[in-house]
């Protein structure tokens, strides 16, 4: 992956929930969250980041929107259905 790939990614948060963004940069992007410097608000909010369990490449900026945007409308189940793929995928 190269500076200039897109990623989505799925965080879990310290309450089990999942936040879902883009970035180009996926470490950079978690100790951001991590520091609550330049993180999502979501963070801010007495959730911590406590790892991230999805990534996925996108073409460009705008893919990597639309996807998230996709992501962000899925029922919770089909949220972890996603995770639960990578996972599988990486054995």
């Amino acid at each position: 992956m190269t500076q200039d790939d897109w990623v989505v990614y799925m965080i879990e948060a310290s309450d089990g929930s999942l936040y879902t963004g883009i970035t180009t940069n996926i470490t950079r992007r978690f100790r951001a969250h991590l520091t609550g410097k330049s993180g999502a608000r979501y963070f801010h909010r007495g959730r911590q980041p406590v790892r991230v369990v999805y990534t996925e490449k996108a073409s460009d900026r705008s893919a990597a929107s639309k996807r998230e945007a996709a992501i962000k409308k899925l029922p919770r189940l089909q949220k972890l259905l996603l995770v639960r793929t990578l996972l599988m995928s990486e054995y």
